[in-house]
């Protein structure tokens, strides 16, 4: 699992659907909730997880996508399985692992250094625990 901190900095709540915004270096980071804890209130600081593999990876992105969560990064490290390829990124003070396809991997030319922007769906981020 990939882990980042941030600040919680609105709830949005109707019955029991919840969409939770964070504050996560200036970026606004969405997930969206069925339950959401008690003790989850604007101004708390939490850890965020998602999984690799809900982790896509765009290059040269533009234009507009449904993915609530982007964040720029640069890859620290790229290593290609025969199916598989792990891409770990920076982002601001956070490391986080993408696992994509070895064709993706292939097809975008992904090198160590370059420029890339991590897509995660809202439903994708969960609160693992309050800081």
């Amino acid at each position: 699992m990939s882990s980042l901190i941030a600040t919680v900095s609105k709830i949005h709540n109707i019955d029991n659907l919840n969409v939770v915004e964070f504050d996560f270096f200036g970026d606004t980071l969405t997930m969206m909730s069925l339950d959401l804890n008690d003790d989850i209130k604007v101004g708390v600081r939490v850890e965020l997880l998602t999984k690799p593999t809900a982790i896509a990876i765009a290059k040269d992105f533009q234009g507009t996508i449904s993915y609530s969560n982007q964040l720029k990064a640069e890859i620290v490290s790229c290593s290609n399985g025969q199916l598989l390829s792990s891409i770990i990124v920076k982002t601001h003070d956070a490391t986080v692992e993408g696992i994509i396809t070895l064709g993706s991997s292939m097809r975008m030319d992904l090198r160590v250094g370059e420029s890339v922007t991590l897509l995660i769906k809202a439903s994708e981020l969960s609160i693992s625990r309050v800081l």
